[in-house]
């Protein structure tokens, strides 16, 4: 314990291992969450990609887009009847 370097060194080791507010804890602790954030990144960048092609798909074909209207918004034309059923759980 004579050696100055060594207890340097040691006191600089506890100062970053615990006390520092950039800990190991905590730099451990930002890392997960920015790996847990690029996941959720892909996944959206994913549904991204799935909603614009079938926005183009629906933008190139009436018959599509009518057939979208009519089961997202249960739009109907003026000569027909609606009946929405139910399943009670």
């Amino acid at each position: 314990m004579r050696n100055k370097y060594f207890v340097s060194a040691a006191a600089f080791f506890v100062w970053l291992a615990f006390i520092d507010s950039k800990n190991f804890l905590s730099q451990y602790e930002l890392q997960t969450e920015v790996n847990k954030l690029e996941g959720q990144k892909a996944f959206f960048i994913d549904e991204i990609k799935k909603t614009r092609k079938e926005q183009q798909e629906l933008l190139s074909s009436p018959e599509k887009l009518e057939k979208f209207a009519r089961e997202k918004y249960l739009m109907k034309r003026d000569n027909e009847d609606l009946f929405i059923i139910t399943e009670k759980n």
